[in-house]
């Protein structure tokens, strides 16, 4: 699966288009869907991977997955309105369905950081915060709907196991308290706000386009986040929380972002490569791109009036070659963590729509 002689290790599991993955404690095994109603669950053994094995309780593509490291607990998302999490137990993945109450497709699924509760965005212009309940012994949900008005398109986690960013696409990112009593210690005050009771509104944020993805820093008082309109914005909490830098790029729309430092992120989407963006006394800048391009020319061809001037002398057109110069040769549709520290990624992973997951190094990078 594997491919040498490029700069970047990278694999192609076969099944198709990845639209989410995740990763196992110590990242041995990989979680992946392909745009359909399974879950693929490989095994790193003898120097490849192996397909180990398949979840296949939803009915309709899952749309969200996350591996909870400490209880090793996996929780996915579906557009058949539903979210499970699943158990190994005797060689088994045992589902448990969740009642998340939607009625329309979920569409993205997060763990808090002690893995007690977890988020779930919907197309019903909502959130739902799921939690486990020992009396009954099933999980349950309370939800987030105002002031929504829109698709909640991707989720992230505040530090403290309380706040809860949500991007959607009204065009908004916004700053929740997701504070649930039955597991949550009482929070104390931050930079984000005093008071914290559930559902509470602690922020808003306006961009030119629909939120793709959302990111605390790992001290928690910085927020990232992409949207469609090629920006990538910034909020830093301990100057001012309710106020948000967009720095609009000339790349296409970013899909998905990531901390790789307190003062570093990494973004990637549809132009297929990371990008690398620096906060500078409090000002995010773009860095550089991360991919390496290839050195193969795609035509021989110098200008146009020559390549007419071919196709009329050999009566044929030439042949081009449109692969593009960039490893990954469609939409990276999610960065996640692979090793370092949660302040210092040391490397991270991306997949995308052309099958491909791909393990970039950062060690000794010139630009971080």
């Amino acid at each position: 699966m594997s491919s040498s002689g490029v700069p970047v290790l990278h694999w192609n599991f076969g099944i198709g288009p990845i639209t989410c993955h995740a990763w196992n404690k110590d990242r041995t095994q990989i979680a992946v869907s392909a745009s359909s109603n399974e879950i693929h669950i490989f095994e790193w053994k003898n120097g490849d991977w192996h397909s180990i094995h398949t979840l296949s309780e939803h009915d309709l593509p899952v749309t969200g997955l996350d591996w909870g490291t400490k209880t090793n607990r996996i929780v996915s998302c579906s557009q058949d309105k539903n979210a499970f999490v699943w158990t190994f137990d005797k060689n088994i993945w045992k589902p448990e369905l969740v009642l998340v109450r939607f009625n329309r497709a979920a569409t993205y699924v997060k763990w808090s950081p002690l893995e007690n509760k977890f988020a779930v965005g919907s197309g019903a212009k909502l959130v739902s915060i799921c939690y486990y309940e020992q009396e009954n012994h099933w999980w349950v949900s309370k939800q987030i709907k105002k002031p929504i008005r829109s698709t909640v398109t991707c989720l992230d986690w505040h530090p403290n196991n309380v706040l809860l960013a949500v991007g959607s696409c009204d065009f908004k990112c916004r700053v929740f308290s997701a504070y649930v009593k039955e597991v949550d210690e009482k929070p104390s005050p931050n930079p984000w706000g005093q008071k914290m009771p559930f559902g509470q509104l602690m922020s808003e944020y306006s961009v030119g386009g629909w939120v793709h993805r959302v990111a605390f820093s790992p001290s928690g008082c910085r927020l990232a986040f992409v949207s469609h309109d090629s920006s990538v914005s910034f909020v830093d909490s301990n100057n001012d929380s309710q106020k948000v830098q967009n720095l609009r790029t000339i790349h296409l729309p970013f899909t998905t972002v990531e901390w790789i430092t307190e003062n570093s992120v990494v973004a990637a989407g549809h132009d297929c490569s990371p990008v690398l963006f620096a906060v500078s006394q409090d000002v995010l800048k773009e860095v550089c791109k991360l991919d390496v391009p290839s050195a193969a020319k795609s035509s021989t061809v110098n200008s146009a009036l020559q390549l007419f001037k071919n196709i009329d002398r050999n009566n044929a057109a030439e042949k081009v070659n449109v692969a593009l110069k960039t490893l990954h040769q469609n939409r990276i549709t999610q960065i996640l963590p692979h090793s370092g520290t949660v302040g210092n990624v040391a490397k991270f992973t991306t997949c995308g729509t052309d099958g491909i997951v791909a393990l970039w190094d950062l060690k000794n990078h010139p630009s971080l």
